[in-house]
């Protein structure tokens, strides 16, 4: 007996400094070192709303959205910063257009303000990448992809998978593109024809049906039926990450065992299968006499054998992300705003109709659109898909002679930017297409602020691939139907990873 206890005083005199430093080392992560980057933000002025212990700001954004959110209400106003991110809104009025904050151990800079943006912008330095806790936090979804991944890792893969969505390229998608609206147009007139003269649509589901058949006959070619099989699979995998966290992540709770992490990782288990097996394929066929060109082929042969795997699935799941998601909601968010105003459907429609009339869409002609142009750019203005371009310091930076510690995330909102009426005037918060008629440097005061496709050498590499497929699909719907808004719809913008329409985007839909 004595011994046993004399084992146990032994093993806790062993444990005890080992635990005493992991407690340590676990307060200066949560604690110590985010007060000191705070610190060093307010000796240079830069000050906000005082953070408690643990859990940062995180309390506070969430009593004040939950504020906002018990008021209900749908009525539609295009500014719907306050309300959906009324934390910032008030946060700007109490502390100005600079401004720190934490959540959790996460210290971040929220920064509105104009001449340091164009600063920002102008950067090419390595040392700005993406949120490190984004990249954990999304790691299943995202993986070391284009879209989370820093540094030399991020400016290989730029470089491997820019020349892919230059011009000339794109100009060979179109036809794609329009196979793919094909059956999406075939299916509305068809139920238009089983409901009568009018037919209510959830338009946001469709579209985004129709923007992952067209990811997946340009990403996969022959391959695109299974290539719809993986977006079916991570749309479950992103609205499984999405109710992921920060302080989850600050314990490691995703390590944990539980139903939702297990259900993560077997959706991407799956999701790696499903692309392996397609990779094999493509690489028969590119090795065969066929010559065949698709997205997924000319990463391949880029990416190189040895990396090939790990490289090819997770920029797989970065494309159909970016390439889908945004598109699709950017999409049913100008068929709404066409849907309030009919003047301007009717001048889209009729712009539409001459240059189909002309002959079938392709590239060259899609130049010629104009109205639909200044349309879709006036959409991405009032509804840009990406809430914030986000940053992270990844060694000391300086910014217009304020010095910014290693590890500050860099929150730059862009919907704010957009409504801001000392850039754009006093109607700012109007759909008035006629803004972008002198393109977008006349657009407005400050054309840096205009960031619907983010700012710097990170500006989204496939932007003139999602305005060439919002051309697309929304010429030939306007040719074939017209839009009215449905009394069923609820105005309920929501953050998603991405700027959403809460409930849905329905749509009453008629015969042109």
């Amino acid at each position: 007996m004595f011994d046993m206890e004399l084992r146990l005083q032994m093993l806790l005199c062993l444990c005890l400094p080992g635990v005493c430093t992991l407690i340590l080392y676990w307060y200066y992560i949560v604690w110590l070192k985010p007060q000191s980057i705070l610190r060093k933000l307010r000796q240079q002025g830069i000050v906000g709303p005082p953070p408690s212990f643990l859990f940062g700001n995180s309390k506070e954004i969430k009593r004040l959205q939950m504020a906002v959110n018990s008021r209900g209400g749908h009525e539609i106003k295009h500014g719907y910063t306050p309300t959906v991110f009324p934390y910032f809104d008030k946060w700007r009025k109490d502390y100005g257009p600079v401004f720190s904050y934490s959540v959790c151990n996460v210290v971040a800079l929220h920064l509105c303000q104009t001449d340091l943006i164009r600063e920002i912008s102008l950067s090419s330095s390595l040392s700005l990448g993406k949120a490190s806790h984004q990249k954990k936090t999304h790691e299943l979804l995202f993986g070391q992809g284009i879209l989370k991944s820093s540094g030399e890792v991020w400016a290989r893969q730029r470089k491997i998978l820019a020349p892919e969505f230059f011009s000339d390229k794109v100009k060979g998608m179109v036809d794609l593109m329009v196979d793919s609206a094909s059956s999406l147009l075939a299916s509305w007139e068809e139920t238009l024809r089983g409901q009568g003269g009018s037919v209510e649509i959830e338009v946001e589901e469709e579209l985004r049906c129709y923007s992952a058949d067209v990811i997946s006959r340009t990403c996969f070619g022959s391959d695109y039926v299974q290539g719809k099989d993986i977006f079916l699979k991570l749309r479950e995998l992103q609205e499984n990450v999405s109710a992921s966290n920060i302080f989850s992540e600050m314990f490691g709770l995703r390590f944990l065992p539980t139903k939702q992490a297990r259900e993560a990782r077997r959706l991407n288990e799956e999701i790696k299968s499903l692309i392996t097996k397609t990779v094999v394929r493509q690489r028969e066929v590119d090795g065969g006499e066929q010559k065949q060109q698709n997205l997924l082929q000319a990463i391949i042969r880029s990416a190189g054998s040895d990396e090939a795997s790990s490289f090819v699935v997770d920029n797989c799941k970065n494309i159909y992300f970016a390439g889908h998601e945004t598109t699709a909601v950017t999409a049913s968010w100008c068929l709404m705003l066409l849907a309030l105003h009919p003047e301007w459907q009717g001048r889209a429609r009729a712009e539409a109709v001459e240059l189909c009339r002309r002959g079938p869409l392709e590239a060259t002609s899609l130049h010629k659109i104009k109205i639909l142009t200044m349309v879709i750019q006036e959409t991405l203005r009032l509804y840009p898909p990406g809430a914030f371009v986000a940053r992270e310091t990844l060694q000391d930076m300086d910014f217009g002679g304020i010095h910014i510690p290693k590890g500050v995330n860099i929150f730059i909102p862009v919907s704010t930017l957009h409504h801001d009426p000392t850039i754009w005037g006093s109607d700012v918060l109007e759909f008035k297409p006629e803004r972008f008629s002198g393109g977008i440097l006349k657009a407005c005061r400050l054309p840096h602020t205009y960031l619907p496709f983010g700012l710097g050498p990170r500006t989204c590499l496939g932007q003139h691939f999602a305005m060439v497929e919002l051309k697309v699909i929304l010429s030939l719907l306007l040719v074939k139907f017209s839009f009215t808004l449905s009394p069923n719809y609820r105005h309920s913008p929501i953050l998603r990873l991405i700027v959403v329409p809460e409930f849905g985007m329905q749509l009453l839909l008629k015969k042109a």
